[in-house]
């Protein structure tokens, strides 16, 4: 199977499978963790903006691409929720509202695919993913190297600062999202 797959595919295939060893470094206890962790996750993070960028730019789009594009992202993000929520650096209730966002999303794009249209991301889920992306990493290096103590803050009270605005940033895009499938799905079916 990997051999038919292009590079754009084997990048978004990478992305999956890094997930769930992001999340067994997240939850591990040695040295230095939360540093692997946040390599880990920023390479596995840059897989995204690579696979679809080598798909456009090669003409390299696929089925495989699109379905599990999204998966990989998904699959990625909930693994950084799942282990903050574990080390109580975020709410449970963002994995809450990711998730409902997730299942409407992939619910309006199921419908979108039986009746042969095409919703494109919109600029805010780009903003949300690139948020995503950003935050997580912030976080880990916070976790790795603290924060200044003049700050005022703790990594704790940080974290679950950007959460929020991710939680937010998800609401916002999935709102966007169910306008924009309004305008070219048909729901009466």
């Amino acid at each position: 199977m990997l051999k038919n797959l292009n590079l754009p595919n084997k990048l978004t295939l990478s992305r999956i499978i890094i997930a769930p060893i992001y999340l067994a470094i997240m939850l591990a206890s040695f040295n230095h963790h939360y540093l692997v962790a946040g390599i880990v996750f920023g390479i596995a993070s840059l897989t995204d903006f690579f696979d679809g960028m080598l798909a456009r730019k090669y003409n390299q789009i696929t089925v495989f691409g699109k379905l599990c594009d999204p998966v990989g992202d998904k699959m990625l993000f909930l693994a950084a929720l799942i282990a903050l929520v574990k080390i109580e650096m975020c709410s449970s209730w963002i994995i809450m509202i990711v998730i409902s966002r997730d299942f409407i999303v992939t619910s309006l794009r199921m419908v979108a695919i039986d009746q042969n249209v095409v919703i494109a991301a919109g600029i805010w889920g780009k903003v949300k993913t690139a948020c995503q992306m950003i935050f997580t990493v912030f976080i880990m290096i916070m976790l790795e190297f603290g924060v200044p103590s003049r700050c005022g803050f703790s990594v704790k009270q940080i974290s679950n600062v950007l959460m929020w605005i991710l939680a937010f940033l998800t609401v916002a895009s999935g709102i966007k999202y169910l306008i924009d499938s309004k305008k070219v799905i048909d729901f009466s079916k």
